[in-house]
């Protein structure tokens, strides 16, 4: 051990790609193993794959549990799928060979609620190794739950927060953009949100993270999907809106709007708390997501490898800052 961190990227789709470089950059990380399915990428060097300067002579791989058997490493870096069930026998996996997650799964954020089977296996694996799990990103994980909830700080009362996420979507990556049905029939997005493979993932997550927070039990949540529609054509979809809606003793607590589609005019992230005092923040102009989910990993990966063993949320782990 030099004393770097040493990091397995698992999965190198657009994200993937993009945490190689991030991590790459950082004199703290060592990258010492890749994996992907891919055919077309097995077998391939990092440094072609990214098209970095910096010396990084890692060979992708398609077989997990070898990688973590041929090179020791403190973490990997998971970004693979947003379904916390297909990721499980991985996370399973990895954490048996005594190695830390840091996740961009959105499902696996805050999955107490809505999968109390997968999280108290993924929770009793880690701490019978002595490591420790967490999932994070722009949102879930920081823009639409951590945030408010850190700003709830210096309440005396809450009794509402509802949270704006307001995205032009033509800053994204392609994939964001197919996610979101731009471009889309409103029937092809009607099917599309039918099978479940228009949405974003998380806004559940987000409010359950928040709820757990201020000790709150929500008696159900709402997430209600519906097409940005082209003002140039009525018949086609420019992105997604989301309502998430959070209830307790019958009243509205919880509101969360994530709106995100091409050419959005006022694009921005709000937060406003009411209670005492009322509250508001305000960031003009939003967060560009892909640069924020990647370095929000990239900086959690050092909180990860100190952190108590087991499943953790972005509620009961040390601040993430950016340290170099």
């Amino acid at each position: 051990m030099n004393g770097k961190i040493r990091i397995i990227q698992y999965g190198l789709g657009p994200i993937g790609i993009e945490m190689v470089k991030y991590l790459a950059e950082r004199p703290a990380f060592e990258i010492v193993g890749a994996v992907d399915i891919s055919p077309d990428k097995i077998g391939r060097n990092l440094k072609e794959l990214t098209g970095l300067e910096l010396p990084l002579n890692v060979e992708v791989s398609g077989n997990g549990a070898e990688v973590l058997k041929k090179v020791k490493a403190d973490a990997v870096v998971l970004t693979t799928s947003s379904i916390l069930e297909r990721i499980t026998p991985d996370i399973i996996q990895i954490v048996s060979a005594g190695v830390n997650v840091v996740s961009s799964c959105e499902e696996l954020m805050y999955p107490w609620l809505t999968r109390p089977d997968l999280s108290r296996q993924i929770d009793e694996a880690a701490t019978s190794n002595k490591v420790s799990v967490l999932a994070t990103g722009v949102n879930p994980g920081f823009l639409m739950d951590f945030l408010p909830l850190a700003l709830t700080g210096v309440s005396r009362r809450v009794e509402k927060i509802t949270v704006e996420r307001i995205q032009d979507a033509q800053f994204r990556r392609i994939p964001f953009q197919r996610k979101i049905g731009a471009g889309l029939t409103l029937a092809e997005f009607e099917e599309k949100k039918r099978q479940g493979s228009l949405r974003h993932v998380g806004l559940t997550e987000s409010m359950h993270l928040i709820s757990a927070g201020l000790g709150w039990e929500l008696e159900r949540t709402e997430d209600i999907i519906s097409p940005v529609i082209s003002e140039k054509d009525p018949n086609r979809a420019t992105g997604v809106q989301q309502l998430g809606r959070g209830f307790k003793k019958g009243q509205e607590v919880i509101t969360l709007r994530f709106r995100a589609s091409i050419g959005e005019p006022d694009p921005r992230e709000r937060i406003f708390i009411e209670g005492t005092p009322n509250l508001e923040m305000r960031i003009n102009g939003g967060v560009n997501g892909d640069v924020a989910t990647c370095s929000i990993i990239t900086n959690a990966v050092p909180v990860v490898v100190d952190a108590q063993p087991g499943l953790r949320t972005m509620a009961d782990i040390r601040i993430i800052p950016c340290r170099w």
